[in-house]
């Protein structure tokens, strides 16, 4: 009797584990990869420079706002303080508590950008579990494979930009859509739109149109909907931003004025209209881009769900100047679709028709894991700066009370500052920065800066201490390896002639 009741714990606690892993386990896969980039290229771009500067802040200056970084450099347009403040929020228990154990500040980095990851996966994870109660398991399975054998998606997850803040919203709204919850879907739009990122609006028209042409929603039950919480999104956006920025502002607005009405937005490069589907969502999808037509195709519950998304990336396709972080709100939807295709060639893969295809699908999928390998390995050699700052930090360590703060004067310039370096890569006291602008290269020999770091080769009276190679190109090769990654130096660290601390040290010398 008792040998029963213990082989009925054993079974209880074997189907208690097989529910987590079935609960969970796509999201442990998930979350450890997006962690493995965080702690594999921990620094950040000139794109996310505002939000990470702004959570830097947050977390060590609190309520002082003289101190703030925006003031010295606002960019060109503001940008919403409001993701800053509940990433910050999330993090600054683990960042005080690292502060007391004295732990270098590039850890409150990678801490602010897990807590980020981890909100933009829990809303992927709400949407995944939404495609399994609608479509099953399989498709379900699909989806994280999918998912975790590219790149951009999971890479971008845990990147401080507004688009990816937009995204986590955006995935609620794909959930609740899933669920059939048709105004939440439109408040986590219209959330999105108002807060973090107005061309989001390309979404939520077609989404809306639908709603509207298939009678989920009446016309003013969407409208109400939609005006209420436009107008809770706007209060509370101008409320704390203006605080933030010190003036009446709404922040989305003056970015969809800067970028619609004045089109500046094209003065950052232009592509032609096709470019996000022959470059962008190839890049971004991989396997998963020809899968996901043949989903639409093959299973008609995915047009409802489908052609308004695509129908977004085309609607986009007329602004000129284009990046893929801009449509990446698209790839989980279309994630699915190639997902309800995968699935579709699994079941059927023992009939003579489908086998070669389910050994394409095989075969693609690993092709997609060997191209995200290649592009994570030369996305970790993109931030030169960061990695000549940490270098300086080491080996132009000076000892405590060997020489003055003011001998340790740091200069970035913009090209360093927009490669890798934020104020979470700065040390304390002996060093000093500063990211002064407008100084040409004669006026250097004429300051107090005891090392710079900028992308020039030689600089009158410094001398050029070390230099970092940073990614250049792929370079494809008929042996082994077939490809290879092409490096060039990208950072230059110099050494003021007159401090003698710098003429002492063994330094390695620019190649």
């Amino acid at each position: 009797m008792a040998k029963g009741k213990q082989e009925t714990s054993v079974v209880r606690q074997r189907t208690k584990i097989w529910r987590a892993l079935e609960n969970y386990g796509w999201d442990a896969l998930l979350a450890s990869i997006a962690a493995f980039h965080v702690l594999m290229a921990p620094y950040t771009k000139v794109e996310e420079s505002f939000n990470v500067q702004a959570m830097h802040d947050i977390i060590y200056h609190h309520h002082h706002l003289e101190k703030y970084d925006h003031f010295e450099f606002p960019g060109v347009v503001p940008r919403t303080f409001l993701g800053s403040l509940f990433v910050s929020f999330l993090a600054s228990p683990v960042v005080l508590a690292m502060e007391f154990f004295h732990f270098p500040k590039l850890y409150g980095l990678i801490v602010v950008r897990l807590m980020l990851g981890s909100f933009i996966l829990t809303t992927l994870g709400f949407f995944r579990r939404q495609v399994k109660m609608q479509f099953g398991s399989q498709v379900e399975a699909f989806f994280a494979i999918l998912t975790a054998s590219q790149f951009h998606l999971l890479y971008y997850s845990t990147r401080p930009l507004p688009n990816i803040f937009a995204l986590g919203l955006v995935n609620l709204a794909y959930a609740f859509w899933l669920k059939r919850n048709f105004k939440a879907t439109l408040r986590c739009l219209v959330c999105a739109t108002m807060i973090f990122r107005c061309d989001i609006v390309l979404l939520l028209g077609p989404i809306g149109l639908e709603f509207l042409l298939i009678r989920s929603v009446s016309f003013w039950e969407a409208f109400r909907c939609c005006i209420v919480t436009s107008f809770l999104c706007v209060g509370i956006s101008v409320l704390v931003d203006s605080i933030m920025w010190q003036r009446l502002v709404w922040p989305e607005f003056e970015v969809l004025w800067f970028n619609s009405v004045l089109n500046k937005s094209s003065e950052w490069g232009t592509h032609v209209f096709y470019w996000y589907f022959s470059s962008a969502l190839p890049r971004s999808m991989l396997a998963a881009y020809p899968l996901c037509l043949v989903g639409m195709l093959i299973d008609r519950r995915l047009l409802p769900y489908g052609l308004p998304v695509l129908l977004f990336v085309m609607l986009y396709s007329k602004l000129p100047h284009k990046e893929l972080r801009f449509i990446i709100p698209s790839v989980p939807m279309f994630n699915l679709s190639a997902a309800v295709a995968a699935a579709r060639i699994h079941i059927n893969r023992k009939k003579n028709v489908w086998k070669l295809l389910y050994l394409m699908l095989i075969g693609s999928l690993l092709v997609s894991l060997g191209c995200s390998v290649i592009t994570s390995v030369a996305s970790y050699s993109n931030y030169p700066a960061a990695y000549a700052l940490k270098s300086l930090h080491k080996i132009g360590k000076v000892e405590d009370g060997s020489t003055k703060a003011a001998d340790c004067l740091v200069h970035v310039d913009s090209f360093a500052a927009m490669n890798g370096i934020s104020r979470f890569c700065e040390n304390k006291s002996p060093w000093r920065y500063s990211k002064e602008e407008g100084i040409t290269i004669e006026e250097f020999q004429h300051g107090n800066f005891t090392y710079l770091l900028n992308g020039h080769s030689s600089i009158p009276g410094f001398k050029c201490l070390f230099a970092v190679d940073g990614f250049s190109r792929l370079q494809i090769q008929f042996s082994l390896p077939p490809i290879i990654l092409l490096m060039q130096p990208k950072v230059y660290v110099h050494g003021n002639l007159q401090c003698q601390d710098v003429e002492m040290k063994n330094w390695p010398g620019c190649v």
